[in-house]
């Protein structure tokens, strides 16, 4: 059997394993503790946003920001369509009804245009939209100038995901620094891992005391146990904290990686009928995943491709399929323009993680060339 290779497998710089020793030599084997404390500082320092909140996934980030504005049942969220559930779901866990606005061209990003089209449709119903929850895939920052400026105009509050994003830049400003809130994940196939986990960011310091509050059960300050809101689970252990810190060593040093993954694809197949997403003027990925159109013209699709490389033990995967595809969110209202459903149909992910080694590149071309 062959090596097998993976799409984006955790890989850890060294020093994770010291922060968490010293959680076991401080028994702070809960969440909270010094870990958390500073992992919370090192986002803030890297990020230029002025608070954070860590917390169990990027999930709960993306519901507490939800919470945090006052998203009740039967108010209306637009958000992208071209992305995973976990952007939608806290949607639904508020009893909202999620709005989906499909993807431009550039960027494979939410369309500026629709969403303002969205927005003008349902202030004219009486319904203004209560928030926008808008997505970087890829590590690819969106148009989020424009997304940003438009929330504005219309005085609508704006949840940035970069849970794909995180170090990927628009004119030098970090994703997740646009939006009144920002998420991050850190999943263990994200650009740099806490095992599970995420963070949710603002310039309200406010907010983020509250998302800290809601995130441990909403206990209130009592010597006995008592609350008056409903909780929730929601904050990162003290050793994935201690997981997180390592990584934060080793960030910049893995987007290098991966932009260099994406820079071997691009120069190898290229001219073999491959379309690669490129970088914009001002723009900065991180190149989290790097992502292909097929040739219309190949004689076979890429799900066909997808199971020809697993036949040699190479991990790919399709592109997201958009929401307002999938079952779950069939009767969603839906602003669509074809793109995403075209990037569903032609776009594969290729194995993309900062510890893949030259041989294993060259493996993974040499098996897409021989199928085409």
């Amino acid at each position: 059997m062959e090596e097998r290779i993976y799409l984006s497998a955790p890989h850890m710089g060294g020093q994770e394993i010291n922060f968490i020793q010293r959680a076991f030599d401080e028994n702070w084997i809960a969440p909270l503790g010094p870990n958390v404390n500073g992992m919370e500082q090192d986002l803030v320092a890297y990020s230029k946003v002025s608070h954070a909140a860590a917390l169990s996934s990027g999930t709960a980030a993306i519901h507490l920001a939800l919470i945090i504005l006052g998203i009740k049942k039967d108010d209306i969220v637009l958000a992208s369509s071209f992305t995973f559930s976990a952007t939608v779901n806290p949607i639904a866990y508020q009893g909202a009804i999620p709005v989906l606005v499909d993807s431009e061209e550039e960027t494979w990003n939410m369309d500026p245009e629709l969403l303002e089209l969205a927005i003008k449709d349902y202030i004219e119903k009486g319904k203004k939209p209560k928030a926008v929850v808008f997505v970087h895939l890829y590590g690819m920052p969106g148009k989020i100038e424009e997304v940003a400026a438009i929330c504005k105009k219309y005085e609508i509050p704006l949840v940035e995901d970069a849970a794909e994003a995180l170090g990927a830049s628009v004119n030098g400003k970090m994703a997740g620094s646009f939006g009144d809130f920002g998420v991050f994940s850190f999943n263990g196939n994200k650009i740099i891992t806490t095992s599970g986990g995420g963070a949710l960011m603002s310039e309200n310091k406010t907010w983020i005391e509250k998302a800290r509050y809601l995130a441990t059960q909403a206990r209130d300050p009592a010597p006995y146990y008592q609350h008056s809101e409903i909780g929730y689970n929601y904050r990162m252990s003290n050793i994935s904290a201690g997981i997180g810190r390592g990584q934060m060593q080793v960030l910049n040093q893995w987007i290098d990686k991966r932009r260099a993954n994406y820079s071997f694809y691009k120069e190898k197949l290229e001219h073999h009928g491959f379309t690669f997403l490129e970088e914009g003027k001002g723009t900065f990925s991180n190149r989290w995943l790097t992502c292909v159109l097929l040739n219309e013209q190949f004689s076979f699709d890429n799900e066909t491709m997808r199971q020809k490389l697993e036949q040699s033990n190479i991990e790919t995967r399709p592109l997201w399929k958009p929401m307002h595809l999938q079952p779950v969110f069939k009767d969603c209202k839906a602003y669509v323009n074809g793109v995403s459903e075209k990037l569903f149909k032609q776009g594969l992910c290729l194995p993309s993680g900062s510890s893949l080694s030259d041989r294993q590149k060259e493996s993974v071309v040499e098996k897409i060339i021989k199928i085409i």
